[in-house]
């Protein structure tokens, strides 16, 4: 087979994927404007309610329960390999680490003495590389201290620093599933962009990985395959290529979502009020 017709096979066995029988089911409902979902081993999913300044828990087949209740307006969560919790503080303006016995410690809150404008979504990668962006949003620009909006790399040593500026607002941040490349949407642009990653977690390469977003991008997940799950208009399904899969669509606008439960085959989505679940025939990556 040739180059460009194994390519051509490879994306339509993608596209095969049974999309046909997805079944969109609401588990949790009533709230204000949730996002930051994530799978935690120990059996739940994490999300935030901002608005309500909450952290929540999810038990799958159980409603939701305050988890924590003083978020200072928690947004973007991930887990780290130790089961730590990485929370983007959008009103506190900082990036906090939670150990599994409720002890804080801050890993971010200014760039050259200056706050943070309102850090936004969050990843770590397997080795202790950690990715956030800082956009702006609504009276969050009212507040800002920095000239820019930016995506920032903190090292195993805590270290940070500022790999981009964009012209717009970053928002959701992923990485791929051996940790070499980082996608980052932005919400102005309307696209995600993608950087090589290396042993050291510095970035290079920036392009333009997937342009036109429909509908604004926010948080992004990937599964185990490779392929981009971004929410905007609808959860827009990607190839690792930034080749348009599928579309899933809601009564809400998504914000973000998590691949979760013990099999890591259900894809968790946040949607304004509502939270979904879908049942999948691939795999979440594992970034943690």
């Amino acid at each position: 087979m040739k180059p460009a017709a194994l390519t051509l096979f490879l994306v339509l066995s993608l596209a095969a994927q049974d999309f046909s029988n997805i079944s969109i089911e609401r588990v949790d409902a009533g709230f204000r404007f949730i996002e930051g979902p994530v799978w935690s081993r120990e059996g739940f999913l994490l999300f935030s309610e901002i608005p309500s300044n909450q952290l929540r828990k999810l038990v799958p087949g159980e409603r939701s329960t305050m988890l924590r209740d003083d978020s200072r307006g928690a947004n973007g969560n991930t887990y780290d390999a130790q089961g730590r919790l990485y929370t983007c503080e959008s009103r506190g303006r900082r990036v906090i680490r939670t150990d599994k016995k409720g002890k804080v410690e801050v890993l971010a809150e200014k760039w050259e003495g200056k706050r943070l404008n309102a850090p936004n979504d969050i990843v770590v990668r397997k080795d202790g590389q950690i990715y956030f962006t800082d956009p702006a949003f609504g009276d969050q620009a009212d507040m800002r201290e920095l000239p820019f909006y930016g995506v920032y790399h903190i090292t195993p040593k805590g270290v940070v620093d500022v790999i981009a500026k964009p012209a717009g607002r970053p928002n959701g941040i992923a990485l791929s599933p051996n940790g070499r490349i980082l996608y980052v949407g932005n919400s102005d642009e309307r696209n995600v962009r993608a950087y090589d990653v290396d042993k050291n977690g510095a970035v290079s390469n920036e392009r333009v990985l997937i342009a036109k977003v429909e509908g604004v991008p926010d948080g992004i997940r990937v599964d185990e395959k490779g392929n981009l799950y971004v929410a905007a208009k609808g959860l827009a399904i990607y190839t690792a290529e930034g080749k348009p899969l599928y579309v899933m669509e809601f009564a809400e606008t998504p914000s973000n979502c998590a691949f979760g439960d013990a099999d890591l085959q259900t894809l968790y989505i946040t949607a304004r009020s509502s939270l979904y679940r879908v049942r999948m025939d691939v795999k979440g990556a594992v970034q943690y």
